[in-house]
């Protein structure tokens, strides 16, 4: 994560929206949902539970670094492939 109160931290994509340009992180954005009693939660209560932030607040981590990087794509060949800027290496 690049910016906002969850800079610098890391987390697994749970789930990608690309018609909103939107991605849910395992551990980032966490907002305080209230519930009505149901059958799942009895008491109800208030669940923390991952927000959706946008896109471009998202950074793959580097392979060889783990470190934040940018994202290329070349041409090997007949194939696309995509490959870390910062250590060139295939991702």
């Amino acid at each position: 994560m690049k910016a906002g109160n969850d800079k610098g931290k890391t987390g697994k994509v749970l789930s990608v929206d690309p018609k909103a340009d939107r991605a849910v992180v395992e551990g980032i954005n966490m907002v305080s949902k209230h519930t009505k009693p149901n059958s799942k939660q009895p008491q109800g209560g208030i669940i923390k539970q991952e927000a959706s932030i946008h896109i471009s607040n998202l950074n793959l981590l580097d392979p060889k670094s783990n470190k934040p990087t940018r994202v290329g794509y070349r041409m090997e060949g007949d194939k696309k492939v995509r490959y870390a800027k910062k250590s060139g290496e295939e991702i």
